[in-house]
C-alpha cells in the first residue's frame, strides 16, 4: 500500500507515466558494476574492477538482484546478496524516477552503457557488465535466490564460480551428449543391419521356393508352358508389339497395361513373384517385363528413352540388390526369364 502511494505521489508531481515496457525494450535490463560515486562534498570513489565490485542484475524493469563480487583468473567470488522490487519512471529527455523497496531516486541514462543514480545526494555510477552476465548471469541469480533462503542471515558466505569448473564441466555434458549420440547411431545402424539381414534371408527363401517350383515341375506342366510361350511369341499380338518396340515408339500408359496382361496369360505367377523380391522403381519394374517378353537390351534402350549402358546398369544393379552379390546384366536376365509359370 506504501508503494502504491509513493507512486501515486511521484505521478501528481512529475504528471508522467510508469514505463510502457510492452512497447519498447526494457530500460535496465542486464548486468551493471558500480564504478564511482560522487558524494555532496565532492569526495569520489573509485571501485576497482577486480575487487569488491557491487553488482546489480535486473529482471526487466521490475525487479533487482544486488550482490558484490570479485573477479580472479580463474573465476568469480559472489557474497552479500540481495533481490528487491523495483519501479521505474519516466520523466522525459532519458530520466527517470527509481522506485527502490518504495525509496524514489532520480536515474539518468547517459548512454546505452551508463546510467547515473542518485541516492541521499550522492551520484552513483553504474555500467553494463554483459561479459559477466552472458559468463555468469544464471548462476550468479540462482546464487541469490539461494543465499536469501538461509535461516541465518548474519552468516556471510561467499560462492566462488570456478571457469575451470565450468570448462570441465561443458566438457563432460559435451562427452555425455557424444557419447548418448553415438549410442543411439550404434543401436540405429544395428536395428537397420537386423533389418536388412531378415530381409535378405526372406528373399533368400522366397527365391529358394521359385527354384524349387521351377525344378518340381512335371514334365506336362512344362509342355504345356511351352506350348503357351510358342503360340504368344508367334501371335499377330506379339510381333506387332515387337515391331512398334523396334521402332522406338514410347509406350503409353495403356501399352504397358496390355504387355501386363500378356505376361500373365501366359506366366500367372511373374508379376506376383517378381514384386515379391525387391521394392523396383517404375523404370526397373518395366525393364524386367520387356525382358520376360525377350526383348534386346538395344530395343529397350530405344523405346525408354535411355541409353543402353543405363539399361545393362539396371539389370546389373538388380541382380546385385536381390542376389547380394556382383553379377552381369545377362546374369540378371536369365533369372527373369526361369521365373513365372
Amino acid at each position: 500500500m506504501k508503494q502504491i502511494l509513493i507512486t501515486f505521489i511521484v505521478f501528481l508531481l512529475l504528471g508522467c507515466n510508469p514505463e510502457n515496457n510492452s512497447n519498447k525494450p526494457y530500460i535496465l535490463e542486464g548486468a551493471w558494476t558500480l564504478r564511482k560515486i560522487v558524494y555532496p562534498i565532492g569526495h569520489t570513489e573509485i571501485f576497482s574492477e577486480y575487487e569488491n565490485i557491487p553488482f546489480r542484475l535486473y529482471d526487466g524493469d521490475s525487479l533487482i538482484y544486488s550482490c558484490v563480487i570479485s573477479k580472479t583468473e580463474t573465476g568469480l567470488v559472489v557474497n552479500r546478496s540481495s533481490q528487491d522490487q523495483i519501479t521505474l519512471i519516466s520523466t522525459g529527455n532519458g530520466e527517470y524516477m527509481y522506485l527502490e523497496n518504495d525509496d524514489p531516486h532520480p536515474l539518468k541514462i547517459t548512454n546505452d552503457s551508463t546510467i547515473v543514480i542518485q541516492h541521499d545526494g550522492a551520484l552513483f555510477t553504474w555500467h553494463r557488465a554483459d561479459d559477466i552476465e552472458k559468463e555468469w548471469g544464471t548462476e550468479i541469480k540462482n546464487i541469490i535466490t539461494t543465499d536469501l533462503k538461509r535461516t541465518n542471515k548474519d552468516d556471510i558466505q561467499s560462492y566462488v564460480l570456478s571457469a575451470k569448473e565450468r570448462q570441465q564441466n561443458n566438457v563432460i555434458h559435451g562427452f555425455i551428449f557424444a557419447t548418448i549420440i553415438a549410442i543411439v547411431l550404434l543401436l540405429l545402424i544395428a536395428h537397420i543391419a537386423v533389418q536388412n539381414r531378415r530381409a535378405k534371408h526372406r528373399l533368400q527363401l522366397q527365391i529358394q521356393q521359385i527354384q524349387e517350383v521351377q525344378q518340381e515341375r512335371p514334365q506336362a506342366v512344362r509342355q504345356a508352358i511351352e506350348s503357351v510361350e510358342t503360340a504368344f511369341f508367334t501371335s499377330d499380338q506379339y510381333i506387332a508389339l515387337q515391331r512398334r518396340i523396334a521402332s522406338g515408339q514410347r509406350l503409353k500408359d495403356e501399352d504397358w497395361q496390355d504387355i501386363e496382361n500378356h505376361i500373365r496369360k501366359v506366366y500367372p505367377g511373374f508379376i506376383s513373384q517378381l514384386r515379391g523380391l525387391y521394392a523396383m522403381s517404375e523404370l526397373e519394374y518395366q525393364v524386367c517385363l520387356l525382358i520376360k517378353l525377350r526383348i534386346a537390351p538395344s530395343d529397350i534402350a530405344s523405346v525408354m528413352a535411355r541409353d543402353v549402358s543405363t539399361i545393362s546398369t539396371v539389370r546389373s544393379r538388380l541382380y546385385k540388390k536381390v542376389f547380394g552379390q556382383k553379377g552381369g546384366a545377362k546374369e540378371w536376365d536369365e533369372f527373369i526369364l526361369s521365373i513365372g509359370a
